[in-house]
């Protein structure tokens, strides 16, 4: 229609006239025109430059290298180095996936596989004496080197119930913070005082040991170690270790290892009282415990 001629003017009407009589836009009109007279395009292609070597020659040239060294389980690095050396300069990355592809690869370590590393369910009770946990960290005293500090967790109020600082960490010194939770909590130390209370803790030495597995069974205490190498498991003694680290080891020195487990039990006292914990309400682990006995006397 554009190309018509108008009968009185005997001109072309034109495009714009066109569009204008219709009531459409211009410039879809004249964008579907202009594809039409564009190149078909190419099939899309690898962007960058292009090499002289084909995926095939590449290849070829590999299997070349491989046949020729004398050793066995060659990796892609070496493969490329020794290209390099012939005068064949593939990129790394194209000498890795061009025997990636092909089944070129050196055989290497099958994954091992752990197993679980979270437990099921939660590991936060809904009444205190139900679960504990435990775990040590250390810290460096200035008279006396490196010493361990065992702690003892609630895991409903995350209350510490017990700390102890040694020269030597071992099993007899990783006891000393149950015996001070069950005294202070449970009132007694005697045959099954602690029956129902599940006590959580890693693979380390000290808590494999028969002495400490021994006496816990004593005390009535259900041993529940977390899976190995996840200290997930764990979860609730490593976010205490956390905050005795940024609250009291590492901004506070203490001269001798009995410096240090005297300051300890006050620094616990403080945790239980003053520190706010986000998971109840912003309160305290000792207020959470005295709230939910108040409960418990109510009910």
């Amino acid at each position: 229609m554009s190309c018509a001629c108008s009968p009185s003017a005997g001109r072309p009407y034109g495009g714009g006239l066109v569009c204008e009589a219709g009531g459409i836009a211009r410039s879809p009109v004249y964008a579907t025109a202009a594809r039409g007279r564009q190149a078909p395009t190419l099939p899309p292609a690898k962007r960058g430059p292009k090499t002289g070597l084909t995926d095939e020659q590449i290849v070829a040239h590999i299997r070349r290298v491989l046949g020729a060294s004398p050793f066995t389980g060659e990796g892609h690095r070496k493969v490329w180095a020794r290209l390099r050396y012939q005068g064949i300069r593939p990129s790394k990355a194209r000498v890795l996936r061009s025997m990636r592809e092909h089944g070129l690869l050196a055989p290497s370590r099958a994954t091992r596989v752990l197993g679980p590393r979270h437990p099921e369910g939660t590991l936060l009770p809904e009444a205190p004496n139900v679960m504990w946990g435990t775990d040590a960290t250390t810290t460096c005293t200035p008279a006396e080197g490196q010493v361990t500090v065992f702690i003892a967790v609630e895991h409903f109020t995350a209350e510490g119930v017990g700390i102890h600082a040694a020269k030597v960490g071992n099993r007899f010194e990783a006891l000393e913070p149950i015996r001070q939770g069950i005294r202070r909590h449970l009132g007694t130390y005697a045959t099954g005082a602690a029956s129902g209370l599940a006590l959580r803790h890693d693979h380390g030495s000290q808590y494999r040991s028969h002495a400490f597995q021994a006496e816990i069974k004593f005390l009535g205490i259900e041993s529940s170690p977390a899976f190995v190498r996840a200290p997930e498991g764990n979860g609730c003694a490593e976010r205490f270790i956390r905050t005795l680290k940024a609250q009291r080891l590492w901004v506070h020195t203490f001269r001798t290892v009995e410096e240090l487990r005297l300051a300890l039990p006050a620094g616990l006292t403080t945790y239980n009282e003053q520190w706010l914990i986000a998971r109840h309400g912003h309160r305290s682990p000792a207020q959470v415990r005295r709230d939910y006995v108040d409960a418990r006397r109510a009910a």
